[in-house]
């Protein structure tokens, strides 16, 4: 696969181009006076075989025309002497300030080549009919490009693509360049970079033949802010190391990077449409397309996706809508300052070339979990190969050939809506969560294996349409780990309800380190606990089927287990009276189905742990320790 790769070649011949614009067309220190006068005019000039190397990247251009300025032949080409500088004024001849005096009619290039490497990669980005419109102190009303090819070389994957018109409204190149080579801190103001982008028909394959590819592609308010390090420098100094880093000295300036980086970005909104990823070589062919992708930011940031498709030799499948809501990097950027504040190991002396010692990374990287908000589901739809082993005729004595894949048709899965929603985390543990299931559908015959659902085929159920929800709050302060509702339901079956609470949970049980967490579940203790069973025919069902298995009539096995429950229950579970009161609960549920109800309270605030029950010597001793009611209704 290769889209971890794609994003960052895409955005960057993306921003290159408006940068070399920018460096092609700056104007130069003052001129004498007479230089001046001569450009006072508004005129047309042509530049030839046009090139500038900054840092790691070659921008060329055979010929440039610029029409309408007042600016002179030496002012446009004077940009290109990178190390000039103005003894009065050296900050005179830094970009944002020769970007700032930058004033024409237009600017057009036939072609402009952009040229990055780095390491072992080069890419290379071919943009034809370039064209700058009304340019004024910087900024360019319209900049336009009949379309561009891209070609990447080297590691990790190498590649080619290309895109078609591009179009972007209200162009800052001043503020670009700040962006890129000025520093400034979180009180720098937002600077509104461009107002509208638009990219039609971007395509790339790479060496391996996957193919990717997206009709069209926009973007809205798209500003950004100056970080301490300048977002060049920031990108160069991440790609020396990251937050995988065993020195806690690079991890902590990696984090404080990002978390400047995070913070200096504004994105109005994005929309792709028609994304397709294929793959068509290899064992494995698969494919992969998004009918529409839209992002929209803000305080709460939230991403749509449409008309999802996927397929593979094991399976198809598609989904109409997937949402994500409240989502926010806020806890992220927030562990993010803490991880570049965290103070060195004892006895470390960077001076005399200690090297910080590793720690456990994986906390840390947990403690990065962003609020994740609410993804919902609609509309899936799952088609799984299916084959079945028989017989082989040809060769009914080969041993090795004696069986052969006959293929079934495809079992289909379907589901009408799924959630699954998050609070805020703590130390990268969501403090609430709720999940949902509406209309999991499915043949019977997909759960054979499944405790508890595999016997649903014997009970006539040929085709099962399910819902299901978990709702579970954890407490810090309280170490309370609370199930609001677990719940399990399907069509002409009924409902499982249940709900409990366990203390002893504190923040030890969400530790990383495995050795912790079981340990400290040890101390964990059951509060409280409320089952609710609800009968819509199941009950019937298996009243029906285990009478054909045992030869009775269903009445004379339902009056059997009327006895068991009134009489067998109590027994087994010491005759306490909260045992009678469960054993004719569940006698009344079994002679006329309808609502069975069982609730336990520990009566110890603290709970019953692990080692009351173990040590208990009878059940009836457990139960004498709860608050027990049962009914049935």
């Amino acid at each position: 696969m290769t889209s971890s790769t794609r994003r960052p070649v895409l955005m960057r011949a993306l921003l290159a181009s408006a940068c070399a614009v920018a460096l092609l067309t700056g104007p130069a220190p003052s001129a004498p006076a007479v230089a001046q006068e001569a450009a006072s005019a508004v005129q047309d000039l042509v530049l030839d075989n046009v090139s500038l190397a900054f840092g790691d990247t070659l921008v060329t251009a055979p010929k440039v025309t610029v029409s309408g300025t007042r600016l002179s032949r030496d002012d446009l080409l004077a940009i290109f002497k990178a190390d000039a500088k103005d003894a009065k004024d050296p900050a005179k001849d830094l970009w944002p300030a020769r970007l700032q005096r930058l004033d024409a009619g237009s600017l057009t290039m036939p072609e402009l080549r952009v040229e990055r490497r780095d390491r072992d990669r080069r890419q290379v980005v071919t943009y034809r009919d370039v064209a700058a419109r009304t340019i004024r102190a910087g900024r360019i009303s319209e900049l336009t490009a009949a379309g561009a090819t891209l070609s990447v070389e080297g590691a990790p994957q190498a590649g080619s693509g290309s895109y078609g018109r591009i179009r972007a409204e209200e162009v800052d190149l001043t503020a670009l360049a700040r962006l890129y080579s000025e520093a400034g801190d979180a009180s720098s103001p937002l600077q509104r970079l461009c107002v509208a982008l638009a990219v039609e028909n971007i395509a790339f394959i790479d060496e391996r033949g996957t193919t990717v590819s997206i009709a069209r592609l926009t973007g809205r308010d798209l500003a950004g802010r100056q970080t301490p390090a300048t977002w060049r420098g920031a990108v160069e100094a991440l790609g020396d190391g990251g937050l995988a880093e065993d020195d806690r000295a690079k991890r902590a300036r990696s984090a404080g990077l990002l978390a400047d980086l995070a913070e200096s970005v504004s994105v109005g909104s994005l929309e792709a449409t028609d994304l397709t990823v294929k793959e068509v070589k290899g064992d494995d062919p698969f494919s992969f397309s998004i009918g529409r992708m839209s992002y929209a930011g803000g305080a709460e940031a939230g991403i749509t996706l449409a008309e999802i498709g996927f397929g593979a030799k094991e399976a198809q499948g598609k989904i109409a809508r997937l949402s994500l809501t409240g989502f926010s990097l806020e806890p992220t950027i927030a562990a993010l300052r803490r991880l570049a504040k965290a103070p060195l190991p004892a006895g470390t002396d960077l001076a005399k070339g200690d090297a910080p010692a590793p720690d456990l990374q994986e906390a840390e990287l947990r403690r990065l979990t962003p609020v994740i908000g609410t993804l919902t589901l609609s509309d899936l739809g799952l088609d799984l190969a299916q084959v079945a082993v028989a017989p082989n005729p040809a060769a009914p004595r080969d041993p090795l050939k004696a069986a052969k894949l006959v293929p079934l048709p495809p079992l289909h899965i379907g589901l009408r809506g799924a959630s699954m929603s998050f609070g805020p985390p703590k130390d990268g543990v969501p403090t609430e969560t709720r999940f949902t299931l509406t209309g999991l559908t499915m043949p019977a015959s997909a759960v054979e294996g499944v405790p508890g659902l595999g016997s649903l085929g014997l009970y006539g159920y040929r085709d099962l349409d399910l819902d299901a929800t978990a709702d579970t709050t954890w407490s810090e302060d309280k170490r309370e780990l609370s199930f609001k509702g677990l719940s399990l339901s399907g069509k002409n079956m009924g409902r499982l309800h249940l709900a409990a609470t366990l203390g002893g949970i504190g923040p030890e049980v969400f530790d990383p380190d495995a050795a912790v967490s079981g340990f400290a579940m040890l101390s964990a203790t059951a509060k409280a606990l409320d089952l609710t069973l609800e009968n819509g025919g199941l009950f019937e069902r298996f009243i029906d089927a285990q009478a054909k298995v045992l030869s009775l009539k269903p009445d004379e096995l339902r009056k059997e287990y009327v006895t068991a429950s009134v009489i067998g229950v109590p027994v087994i579970l010491g005759n306490s009276a909260a045992a009678k009161a469960i054993g004719a609960a569940m006698g009344k549920f079994v002679a006329k189905p309808g609502t069975l109800s069982i609730s336990a309270k520990a009566k110890s605030g603290e709970g019953l742990g692990m080692v009351d029950v173990s040590t208990a010597p009878t059940p009836a001793a457990v139960l004498d320790k709860l608050e027990v009611n049962a009914k049935a209704e």
